[in-house]
């Protein structure tokens, strides 16, 4: 091998460590696997000036992508599909507004005693979650294995991530599926523990956290609201949704770490707000392998186009009355609403809508469950999501992998029916 090449391999090497966020071993090995494969190593020339491109494969979370580098390097060329190229640009966005990268790590954490909900009046009761089917075990309590971790997921404050995992006490030591639960707006994650402590009776290691600004991330009853109000001002985090799929990338990098959970059966499921965690965590994290979104998928772009906005707008008004005093308008209209979404979730209501990401989960088995009347979740938003993700589970081969459930007379309502169809779910595709 010529001086020039062996340079052009080590930049190549560098440049693909870099982009996929990996070692130098890494992204050295997945080279070494895509040049065996065939995949040809060289230069793509373009009509205008030379630009190159580097393909590479994402070894963390298995995707391809295309990076542009400076000319005269040297570059791998592969195949891009329709949903790498998505799941790539999405992480990308997440990527943006990261503070210090900082290795995946693990502290202790103790039991929370009083937790803070958001809400001036605190909920004491779910009825839905209550309805939750459980195994009829002698001394569960006695039986019933709580830990409380936090995982260091970047730099800053807002970095450690609060994990609440409960699983029964077993003397065969075996990898058990397992699934993730999360919270709705204003909430946290000991506010799960009725389905935590259901689903672990029947055999699953469950999980809970708290998202961005929420539960022990939370300092006071407006903490999430002055995030929002301060990602329109600052524009450096995203959180609403964004950042929290960012610390669920992960926990899925520590849950298939761990010797008790079955890294091909990890579930992901959630209420409003943790619904929508669950499915864009999904369509960006492929270990994610059976999805439940529960009142939280939904169409923004169609919301906006068809005057549907107002109930998702009004459920974090602050952040929209900020940008409205700022932008010189007499009332929140759709321009304000686009500019938000814009600014603190970007292509929320453009390339990583709903048509786009909820297709983007295939094949994985994907139930999505709304009510009917949900102003905020309207279901002529979920038309097109629909549709598209029929045909993509259609053309994978696995139609029964996809189901769309709107329960009439529900408006943003998670019922003991919506309860029930996610457990059926579980059981059938992680037990």
């Amino acid at each position: 091998m010529k001086m020039k090449e062996v340079l052009g391999f080590v930049v190549m090497v560098t440049m693909m460590a870099h982009v996929a966020q990996v070692s130098h071993v890494q992204a050295l090995r997945v080279l070494h696997s895509r040049v065996r494969s065939g995949a040809r190593v060289g230069m793509r020339e373009h009509t205008s000036a030379p630009k190159l491109v580097l393909g590479y494969k994402d070894p963390i979370w298995n995707i391809n992508a295309e990076q542009e580098i400076p000319s005269g390097k040297m570059v791998l060329e592969s195949e891009v599909s329709h949903v790498s190229k998505l799941r790539c640009e999405f992480l990308q966005v997440l990527r943006s507004r990261r503070t210090a990268k900082v290795p995946l790590s693990v502290e202790p954490a103790r039991p929370v005693t009083d937790p803070l909900y958001q809400e001036t009046r605190k909920p004491t009761h779910s009825e839905a979650m209550e309805s939750c089917p459980k195994a009829n075990i002698t001394k569960f309590k006695e039986l019933l294995r709580e830990e409380n971790h936090y995982l260091i997921t970047e730099a800053g404050e807002q970095g450690r991530l609060p994990v609440l995992i409960l699983k029964m006490e077993e003397s065969a030591h075996q990898k058990r599926p397992a699934i993730v639960f999360l919270h709705s707006t204003n909430k946290c994650k000991e506010w799960l523990r009725p389905l935590l402590e259901a689903y672990a009776s029947r055999g699953y290691i469950s999980i809970a956290i708290d998202s961005r600004y929420h539960g022990e991330r939370a300092k006071n009853l407006t903490t999430y609201r002055d995030a929002l109000v301060a990602a329109w001002k600052n524009g450096d985090t995203m959180p609403f949704i964004y950042d929290t799929v960012w610390d669920l990338i992960k926990l899925a990098d520590y849950l298939t770490q761990r010797e008790d959970i079955d890294p091909t059966r990890i579930g992901i499921t959630g209420e409003s707000l943790g619904g929508m965690h669950a499915w864009f965590a999904a369509a960006a994290d492929t270990r994610y392998s059976v999805v439940v979104p529960i009142i939280g998928v939904q169409g923004f772009r169609w919301a906006i186009e068809h005057d549907k906005w107002q109930a998702r707008v009004n459920s974090i008004k602050a952040v929209f009355e900020e940008a409205q005093i700022d932008l010189g308008k007499s009332e929140i209209d759709k321009e304000v609403v686009e500019k938000v979404w814009d600014r603190i979730a970007p292509g929320l209501d453009s390339q990583f809508d709903a048509p786009y990401t909820v297709p983007a989960i295939v094949p994985r088995p994907l139930l999505i469950l709304n009510g009917a009347e949900d102003p905020r979740c309207p279901l002529g938003g979920l038309e097109t999501p629909k549709l598209n993700a029929q045909e993509a589970y259609k053309n994978a081969h696995c139609p029964e992998n996809f189901q769309l459930i709107a329960q009439p007379g529900i408006a943003h309502e998670m019922t003991s029916l919506m309860v029930k169809e996610a457990s059926d779910w579980f059981d059938k595709f992680l037990k």
